[in-house]
């Protein structure tokens, strides 16, 4: 693992940056990009590792206000006064970047349907022209768009003054708001760049939630144009000639995938069809290829934002089943977030990361901003590729860095467990739990990986070369709590540096990271210097503010890396935000040692009959990082019983093999994934299956384990509406769409009463 550089060290650090309550970091306002990312940053993790509380700010039921260390004074949100936007660091970034691979990607073949084996990169000076000529030919095309009713539509109004009023734009007045409408690939960052270095605010559309959200959102926006790949012209289309009034205001679609109009290829007569197809409902159809030609032919000079011009409007897809929320966030989230990953994440310049999370959220599009001013080199995964095909991209880029989510991780350490510390023989067995326990031992409790000599001289580089993990270094997890004992596997498994974080929309996602140097790999590390937080008591819950521990309570957040507001939505802006800038998280923290701890949600527990309060994600993360014939878990608790239930999703391979081996089951009845459900199906199995699963459930009480449970191999989808696309359970309408089965469950009653939990 290479080792993680960092920058000033202690003793220069009070030279170098600004300790006053200014909103900028460092004290000389002219210091070189150059210099700043590669000599001064990252701050040294000494420096930055724990947060202080400012005197005099406690107040009756709050904590007092806690701070970075790092800056007492206050909170930073910009490098200089130079570069407080995007495309002001971006700049800078090309500048000292701009020979360097900025973007990787397999080249696709529409016609035969396959991805390049190898990949194909462009640099940063490349990428620095392409989102010009896109910009400028987009704006060039949408004014003089054939559809455009400027009478009618406030956004067509937008699209003729946006050279004139780009400058004015705020949370209270928007520029037209362009919609991305894809999966991960390369167009997708060059439209959002291009968008920002023009002033126009984006947003993005979720193919996995279905037509019902993509209408919700582009009538909300009235936005004109969509930039989607080719597959989803026909569904926009589809949604325009459903509902013509509410989408009247779409006139442009552009296609990240070219169009043969020519008759080149076989596509060509699909293509022209298209064409005529988005005629027929007013909306013009080009491919950026076009765009970007007219762009070249209609240059245009940026059209530069400022800090508090709204950057994008990410619609969270919410877990309760409402409508999602447009969290507005402004070009000063965006450059506060790129300050947070510059001085906080120890990281090597100049390396590859792979794009794997969605960049319709927000978390992905952090590490982007992150990524690129660290001078790094996007990857992307393959045209329509899917989780089973991340394994082949890995090994074809071979990245360093990628961000992750405890879902997944805990998938990877089933997977490696079985393979491994839970292998059917006993003598692979017992060497593997004795190489894991010495490598987690040496380690001594650091987010640093320890030695085991056999262990990585023979068997570390197969194993991390048959998961494309060549070269991966570092990962980051976030969205929810990862366990300590899944990170310390995966860093003993795999020589990785895992470091959790913390983060939600509304902060442009990470707001604090674990250092190198935290000694508990369960902390989400201090606040970053672009953000401050309080803690507000929550009594009836049991989190109080004088717990022996540390304080807990409902987390608070207020600095420049916080939203502006949600978009036409002002009544849920002021039930989670205060007038003195303080937004409600929902979610419940602890400071302890310095360090960030997330340990509940304030509505995400619930209360059984006999009064003790459990929090399901605990529970469900608790059970797919230990018990490997788990895929997916979803546990339900009713206040007016005793026990917990939980509906679970299979892994077929190592559920057949332990019904086979374990308890007996004959092979030839185990034929296939529907007679391994029907096996597990029956009540003795599930019994059986339920007593083995919670015995390795050493680190829960016995209220928090599962008495009954229903099997299904693959319960928890987005397609059902009970999970959202980052696989967060949408936990009121999966107890509503299970019902009867949770019911029927609590109606059979308890499968391990009468055994010792």
């Amino acid at each position: 693992m290479a080792s993680l550089t960092t920058g000033t060290t202690t003793k220069a650090a009070d030279a170098v940056f600004d300790k006053s309550a200014s909103p900028y970091v460092f004290r000389d306002r002219s210091l070189p990009y150059a210099k700043i990312a590669q000599e001064l940053l990252p701050m040294a993790p000494e420096d930055i590792e724990t947060i202080v509380p400012v005197a005099g700010t406690e107040k009756e039921g709050y904590s007092a206000i806690y701070r970075n260390k790092m800056f007492p004074e206050g909170v930073k949100a910009y490098f200089t006064p130079e570069w407080t936007t995007s495309p002001a660091v971006l700049r800078e970034v090309v500048a000292c970047y701009h020979d360097a691979p900025a973007f990787a990607w397999r080249e696709y073949d529409q016609e035969t349907g396959k991805s390049a084996p190898t990949y194909t990169t462009c640099t940063y000076g490349e990428l620095d022209q392409l989102q010009r000529n896109f910009g400028a030919g987009l704006i060039y095309l949408l004014q003089h768009n054939l559809y455009k009713d400027s009478q009618k539509y406030e956004s067509h109004r937008k699209i003729d003054n946006h050279i004139k009023d780009y400058q004015s734009y705020d949370a209270k007045n928007l520029s037209f708001i362009l919609s991305i409408y894809s999966y991960n690939r390369k167009e997708w960052v060059l439209t959002d760049l291009a968008c920002a270095l023009y002033s126009i605010t984006s947003t993005a559309l979720y193919a996995t939630l279905g037509p019902d959200t993509s209408l919700y959102i582009l009538q909300l926006t009235e936005s004109p144009v969509v930039v989607t790949a080719k597959k989803h012209v026909e569904a926009i289309i589809d949604l325009k000639r459903k509902n013509p009034e509410a989408m009247g205001s779409l006139i442009s679609i552009v296609s990240m995938d070219s169009l043969d109009l020519e008759n080149k290829t076989s596509l060509s007569y699909s293509d022209r069809q298209l064409v005529e197809h988005c005629k027929s409902v007013n909306i013009e159809l080009l491919d950026m290829d076009m765009v970007t030609n007219i762009g070249k032919l209609f240059p245009l000079k940026e059209l530069l934002p400022t800090p508090e011009s709204i950057y994008t409007i990410s619609f969270t897809s919410g877990t309760t089943g409402s409508h999602p929320k447009g969290v507005m966030l402004s070009q000063r989230t965006i450059v506060s977030s790129m300050v947070m990953g510059n001085c906080h994440v120890g990281h090597t310049r100049r390396s590859k990361a792979f794009l794997f999370l969605p960049l319709a959220h927000i978390y992905e599009r952090m590490a982007v901003g992150q990524y690129l001013t660290f001078g790094n080199c996007l990857c992307f995964p393959q045209i329509n590729g899917s989780p089973l095909t991340l394994i082949e991209d890995l090994k074809v880029f071979k990245p360093k860095t990628m961000t992750n989510v405890p879902r997944v991780l805990n998938r990877l350490e089933a997977t490696l467990k079985s393979a491994t510390i839970e292998h059917a023989s006993p003598a692979v067995r017992s060497f593997f739990n004795n190489a894991i326990d010495s490598k987690i031992k040496s380690e001594g409790n650091k987010l640093v990986v320890g030695t085991n000599l056999i262990y990585d001289s023979f068997i570390l580089s197969q194993l991390r070369k048959k998961l494309g993990h060549d070269e991966m270094a570092y990962v980051f997890s976030g969205s929810a709590p990862i366990s300590a004992n899944t990170i310390n596997f995966l860093k003993a498994a795999l020589n990785l540096t895992i470091l959790q974080g913390y983060g939600l929309t509304e902060s442009f996602a990470g707001i604090s990271i674990a250092t190198i140097n935290d000694k508990n790999p369960e902390s989400c590390g201090p606040v970053s210097i672009t953000c401050e937080l309080k803690l507000r008591e929550l009594p009836s819950l049991g989190y109080r503010l004088n717990d022996k521990n540390g304080p807990r309570g409902e987390l608070m957040l207020r600095g420049p890396q916080i939203f502006s507001g949600y978009y036409k939505n002002e009544k849920a802006t002021k039930e989670a935000m205060s007038e003195d800038g303080w937004f409600s998280t929902g979610d419940v923290a602890q400071f302890a040692n310095g360090k960030l701890y997330i340990i509940d949600r304030v509505k995400n527990f619930f209360k059984l009959s006999q009064g003790e309060y459990v929090t399901p994600e605990k529970v469900e993360n608790q059970y797919l990082s230990k018990v490997p014939m788990l895929s997916q878990l979803f546990v339900h608790g009713d206040s007016l019983q005793s026990y917990l239930v939980a509906v679970a999703g299979l892994e077929v391979a190592n559920v057949r093999n332990f019904l086979v081996k374990q308890l007996g089951v004959d092979q030839n009845l185990l034929t296939d994934d529907e007679s391994v459900l029907r096996e597990c199906s029956k009540k003795e199995i599930r019994k059986k299956l339920l007593l083995h699963f919670n015995s390795e459930m050493k680190d829960l009480q016995g209220f928090e384990k599962i008495h009954n449970i229903y099997f299904e191999l693959e319960p928890l989808t987005v397609d059902r509406g009970v999970v959202t696309p980052t696989m967060k359970i949408r936990r009121p309408i999966a107890a509503n769409f299970f019902g009867e089965k949770l019911k029927a469950m609590y109606n059979e009653g308890s499968l391990v009463h009468d055994a010792k939990l």
